[in-house]
């Protein structure tokens, strides 16, 4: 099984099903993809027939691609698994974002590899510092940066709420399955 088979079957675990509930800012969706999305990618039928590989192109198109994940996975599996469920939840930048901001802070002020700039990009310079952190880190850092992604995944959700509370119905949900897993 493929890095991208394994964190598809995380996501799908999430957001497997149809779901329509008008308190979800997402609204009509099946395997978590949305309606808008769908229709982007040409899918025209109900959402409650959205097939899976339609879901499963979408997925690789919109959120594995973008952030290079195959090769964030050639050094870091469980990472590159970790940032496709937060993709697919927060959006590829905020994804990106969370990679960075992690690396950043565990590069020990510069002294392991260079800041990153915060953008969302997984680019050259991030995929680098991912390797470095790896080389130096080995498997227990991949169980650290997947322990910050989800810190900073957590943190999203608790702004998130005290925002718009009326995502209070679901944060307890997010935490247990997204976070706390």
């Amino acid at each position: 099984m493929t890095v991208f088979d394994q964190a598809l079957n995380k996501v799908l675990g999430h957001e497997g099903g149809f779901s329509n509930d008008p308190a979800d800012s997402g609204g009509a969706t099946r395997y978590g993809i949305t309606e808008v999305l769908a229709r982007r990618h040409g899918y025209a039928g109900p959402m409650a027939a959205f097939p899976l590989d339609k879901a499963r192109e979408i997925y690789r198109v919109e959120f594995w691609g973008p952030l290079r994940l195959s090769d964030v996975a050639e050094t870091a599996a469980p990472v590159a698994i970790e940032l496709f469920e937060q993709a697919v939840n927060l959006g590829p930048r905020r994804a990106g974002q969370h990679l960075q901001t992690a690396l950043n802070a565990f590069n020990q002020q510069g002294a392991l590899w260079a800041d990153l700039q915060v953008d969302g990009d997984i680019g050259p310079a991030t995929l680098r510092a991912l390797f470095a952190y790896r080389q130096r880190r080995r498997e227990d850092g991949d169980r650290v940066l997947v322990a910050a992604l989800n810190a900073l995944q957590g943190a999203f959700y608790l702004d998130l709420v005290r925002l718009r509370q009326k995502d209070e119905r679901f944060v307890y949900g997010w935490f247990l399955q997204r976070v706390a897993a």
